[in-house]
């Protein structure tokens, strides 16, 4: 079988492959969305028991959790160790969650997802960008996006279609991610090791003296000032705006309820539209453009759209062309913006020895700030009101706009080698290996 596909997934094939951990992760993410109402009713918990399933799920603490776990070990074990194993977790979680008979049994199903979610994702994008042509990088890297951004446009899309058999519906969604999960798997027996990794894992091994530019693991990543500033740097990017998009992704269907905008079948079309949006966006925009056009500017349209989107939603009476107008500023933003960025300024700003342990700590820090506020989310919508919730998640978003729009850094056109040494090649000591 690893032979069969070996000789077949190779390119674009591979890319998509391990792209498809981002629609795992956004599926889950979604399939919770869509069904902790349902969840919530059959099992009688309360609005702050709802906050802590999500903030221990996939979207926040559970991935955070295997993200800083996944990361370091794909530094030291390989990208294809992590994408060969997660997934067998992964769907022991979704298979879990698709029979449970009890909140425990819900829980236990999130976290399990969760953590395997977080384990897969710096190793697809780590994997992605190492594997892209330097000259179409963004384009191979936005295919993670477009994962990402398919999994909530089926999601919702199946969730609407579902929504009249209640909570079966939404265990009919989880299978639906069990499957998929498989099919990924069977795929990815036969990817190859990324090369890059290879080459420094080779230097490892053969000399444990030798020195490696840029030096490995969290020791080689925390040992550096430019390490550091780069960490910051992305966390305000992408740790501010992910808060955002978090409580977005898992608890929207409120969001509209708070809005005036009731209808959850309704909501569910409206959803997967906005995820369509955001496929557009990630297609036509960031694969298109962001190896071509200047990133500074490409940041900033995507940043201005993502609040414009939520200065409608918070600010507009409630209507129909309301809701649509945040539903196309918002998915266009998403599919353009903080996360498709993050996955490809990670990949060029990190050293091959560390940069899935670099993708995994700002993975874990980004969910933790989502778990944060996801804990006590439902409960201040309900007290503050959306106006007054809005308004600190629009304050957020600007925080992200801000900080990429100043600080975006010039690496588009450059090898992932020339990039670590105009960042380290100047360096005097490096760190071992």
């Amino acid at each position: 079988m690893a032979r069969i596909g070996a000789k077949n997934t190779t390119g674009w094939k591979a890319t998509i492959a391990v792209a498809m951990s981002n629609y795992i992760e956004a599926g889950s993410i979604i399939a919770i969305a869509t069904s902790l109402g349902f969840w919530q009713a059959e099992f009688g918990f309360s609005d702050g028991f709802a906050g802590l399933l999500a903030a221990l799920s996939a979207n926040a603490f559970g991935a955070a959790i295997g993200a800083i776990i996944g990361g370091p070990l794909c530094d030291r074990l390989g990208r294809k160790f992590i994408y060969t194993y997660d997934l067998m977790v992964y769907m022991v979680g979704v298979l879990i969650a698709a029979f449970a008979v009890n909140s425990g049994m819900l829980m236990a199903a999130f976290v399990i997802t969760g953590i395997a979610v977080g384990a897969g994702v710096p190793a697809s994008w780590t994997y992605i960008a190492e594997e892209a042509p330097s000259e179409k990088r963004a384009a191979h890297v936005g295919t993670a996006q477009l994962a990402w951004s398919v999994g909530p446009a089926i999601g919702f899309f199946l969730a609407a279609l579902l929504e009249p058999l209640g909570l079966f519906g939404s265990r009919i969604i989880f299978v639906h991610l069990f499957v998929v999960a498989f099919i990924t798997w069977w795929v990815r027996q036969g990817l190859s090791e990324s090369k890059r990794w290879t080459e420094t894992n080779n230097v490892r091994t053969q000399n444990p003296s030798a020195k490696v530019l840029g030096g490995s693991g969290f020791r080689g990543l925390f040992s550096r000032k430019k390490n550091i500033t780069a960490l910051i740097f992305l966390v305000g990017v992408y740790g501010f705006w992910n808060t955002v998009a978090g409580q977005a992704g898992i608890f929207m269907p409120r969001v509209y309820d708070a809005a005036g905008f009731t209808d959850s079948q309704q909501q569910f079309f409206l959803q997967s539209f906005l995820w369509l949006c955001t496929v557009i966006g990630t297609y036509f925009g960031f694969m298109a453009l962001a190896d071509r056009m200047s990133r500074r500017l490409l940041y900033f349209i995507g940043a201005v759209m993502g609040i414009a989107g939520w200065v409608v939603l918070v600010y507009v009476p409630a209507s129909t062309g309301t809701m649509f107008a945040f539903a196309i500023l918002w998915g266009l933003a998403s599919g353009i913006g903080a996360q498709a960025f993050y996955g490809l300024w990670t990949a060029e700003l990190f050293s091959t020895g560390y940069r899935a342990s670099a993708q995994g700590f700002l993975f874990f820090t980004a969910r933790i700030m989502v778990g944060i506020l996801s804990y006590g989310f439902p409960v201040w919508l309900t007290t503050m009101g959306l106006h007054g919730l809005g308004a600190i998640l629009i304050a957020i978003l600007s925080v992200s706009l801000l900080v990429g729009t100043i600080w975006a850094p010039k690496t588009q056109g450059k090898t992932l080698e020339e990039i670590e040494e105009e960042r380290y090649g100047s360096e005097k000591e490096t760190a071992r290996v």
